[in-house]
Formats: structure tokens, sequence, C-alpha cells
């Protein structure tokens, strides 16, 4: 006897989304490889709530017409029908300035100032498809390392010796960089030095391998709430929108008969 499928059709109020229509949603949505049907049930819960939407949207009488995303394309008429019954039916309190500065207070580490360094660097250059440059990099960045760690003082001299970066002609020295003016790599290094401490091993970027050494920091400093005001307000007026959104979407599901998933609004 043949088992039961392992993805089967949904039904919206007796309309059916078919697993192949969810099938070919899924491919949006995020999963764990050896675990498909995560995928599968994020697509059918979606395609579930579009029809909840788009139904909502018949039941108001709603046409909209298509407009610009800004990304190059347009909305489906579908989207602009959604896009049109949430804009008039979501109406999410707007906080006050007390929630907003209650935000401020409880999380101040998410509205600092970056940290600030001096920071010098010996450049190998070396393509991330280069195996053989690569390791050939590693190991003159390593010898580097080992003439500093007796003799730091020679850091600027070998920069201009050694280093294939235009900083190199000034003994390493990259001025004042703050995290985003460095890629990923470099920044985790620098988080982890002291100042005039020179990383113990070679640090890889896609640029190549570098001798790193950190010459000064300044920590970041929390800034004063009127300085981030429109930014924890936006942030804010994002989550209650949301909240708002799915309350409606919850209120729609509540009242529809679906068979085929449990959207599951916890």
């Amino acid at each position: 006897m043949p088992g039961k499928p392992i993805l089967s059709d949904v039904y919206v109020n007796g309309r059916k989304i078919s697993a192949g229509e969810i099938a070919a949603e899924a491919q949006f949505h995020n999963a764990p490889r050896n675990k498909p049907g995560i995928a599968w049930r994020n697509a059918a819960r979606a395609l579930v709530i579009r029809e909840l939407l788009l139904s909502e949207a018949d039941r108001c009488g709603i046409v909209a017409e298509s407009r610009d995303c800004g990304t190059g394309r347009r909305e489906t008429e579908p989207e602009a029908r959604i896009r049109i019954l949430l804009e008039s039916q979501v109406s999410p309190p707007q906080p006050s300035d007390e929630e907003l500065r209650a935000i401020h207070k409880a999380h101040p580490n998410s509205y600092r100032s970056p940290d600030l360094y001096e920071a010098s660097h010996i450049l190998f250059a070396a393509s991330g498809e280069d195996a053989a440059g690569r390791s050939a990099a590693r190991s003159r960045a390593q010898a580097v390392i080992g003439i500093l760690n007796a003799d730091p003082g020679r850091f600027a001299r070998l920069a201009k010796e050694e280093s294939d970066c235009p900083s190199g002609a000034n003994g390493g020295r990259l001025g004042q960089v703050s995290g985003s003016d460095v890629v990923p790599e470099f920044d985790e290094a620098l988080r982890q030095l002291s100042p005039g401490e020179i990383a113990e091993s070679p640090v890889e970027t896609r640029y190549g391998i570098h001798v790193i050494r950190l010459d000064a920091r300044e920590e970041g400093r929390v800034l004063p709430f009127e300085a981030v005001r429109d930014r924890i307000a936006e942030a804010a007026e994002k989550v209650s929108w949301a909240r708002s959104g799915q309350a409606m979407v919850r209120n729609l599901a509540a009242k529809a008969s679906i068979e085929g998933i449990d959207l599951d609004f916890g």
C-alpha cells in the first residue's frame, strides 16, 4: 500500500494551493540541506497568507495599479492589491518618546559610535583562487612576524621593503579606520589586539595575507538619545507595523477554513 505523500495540496476556503505551487515557492525559502520539509512548510505558509490577504482584498473591492518597486521591477497586480490592503487596514500605534527612550536605555550598545583604530599592516597580495600564491604569501608573512617578534621597531622598514599595499611607502600606516572601513577579518584582528601589539599569526583576507599592528584604539561611545531618536523610531515603527500586520493575518486565519497546514502563529 502506498504511503501518504510527503507533499500535499493545501486548501484555503476551498481554494486549492497545489503541492506543485508550494514546491515552486519553496526555492525562495531557506532551510537546512537535510530538512527540505522546513522550506516546504514555510512556502505553504507564505502562500496561505497570500491567499488570505488576496481574499480580503477581493472582499474590500480593492483594485490597485502596480508601481515601480525602485529595484528595476514593478509590482505584480496581486502584490499591489496586498500593499493597498495593508496600507488601508494596518494602522500601528506610533511609539511615544517615553517608549523610545526606554529602548535606548535598554539597549545602549546598539547606539554607539564605532570604535576607531590607528593601524598599520604589511600586505602580501594573493588572490583567493591562487592556492600556491597564498601559501607563499603566508610563509612570507610568518617569516616577517618572526623578525618583528625579535625586533618590533623594524615594522616600518619591512613595510616599505615587503608590502604590496601603497601604504608600505608610509611604513604600513593606514591612518584612522573604523570596522566598516576594512574587511571583516581585518576588523576582527584589530578587535583582538592591544595598542602596540602585532597579531601573532598572519591574517587572511580576499586581498591576501596581512601582518597587522594596532597602534591606537579609541573606544566608541554611547550616542545620546537625541542623536539616534529618529533611528530608534524608525526601527520601533517597523516592529509595530509587523505586529499589527501579523494580528490582521491571525484574525483572517481564525475566520477561514484552512486544510493541509497549521499556520502556527505561536
